[in-house]
């Protein structure tokens, strides 16, 4: 996936070959964020725009603060959604995050990049930046049990995507509640709350 994924002219062709279930991974996604109804999101590896657009456009009052490692996908994310409901900046996943905190972080088909040990960091990264009750949102590529499962090319290189159950666990170490709400394939989406009761903004 390394070979297309700055491309924001090309993104959505290529998603359509190497992954065809990509409208329904950004569907299952945005129903795990409309259950919490956040009103501060952070995406990790924004890239494209185009599932935090989705996001925004269920959630009118939610503002989104982007993040992406790449310029070339950022100037396109820009294009894409509303300057007055969005924020956008460079940042590796690798780096820290942004203090919030938020109600709700997501993060679709970046993470896989992380190396098992770069997945779990993360993870713990992310339960100090949300508020108590706060949700993380996982949908990625994982490891299937069964190879024959596998749809997407990787190159093992720079995509490295782990197991589900051990994406599971680290989630938990990391003093998350994660449950997967959806799953086809190589494909997953994991909810992960935080403990704590979220105080609803009006």
């Amino acid at each position: 996936m390394s070979d297309f994924a700055w491309d924001p002219d090309t993104y959505l062709k290529v998603m359509a070959e190497e992954i065809p279930d990509y409208p329904r991974l950004q569907q299952e996604l945005v129903a795990a964020v409309v259950e919490v109804v956040p009103q501060t999101i952070l995406d990790l590896g924004v890239g494209s725009g185009l599932t935090a657009r989705r996001v925004a456009e269920a959630l009118p009052q939610t503002h989104i603060l982007g993040i992406d490692e790449s310029e070339e996908m950022l100037i396109g994310a820009s294009r894409v959604l509303a300057p007055d409901r969005t924020t956008l900046a460079y940042g590796r996943l690798q780096d820290p995050l942004p203090e919030g905190p938020f109600d709700l972080a997501m993060s679709t088909l970046a993470v896989h990049h992380l190396d098992g040990a770069g997945k779990a960091d993360l993870f713990s990264r992310i339960e100090q930046v949300l508020v108590p009750g706060g949700r993380f949102i996982l949908a990625d590529l994982v490891v299937p049990p069964d190879p024959a499962d596998v749809i997407t090319p990787i190159d093992g290189v720079i995509d490295t995507p782990s197991p589900l159950a051990e994406q599971l666990e680290w989630l938990s170490e990391a003093g998350l509640t994660p449950r997967v709400t959806w799953q086809h394939r190589d494909l997953a989406v994991v909810a992960a709350d935080k403990i704590g009761q979220r105080h609803r903004r009006d």
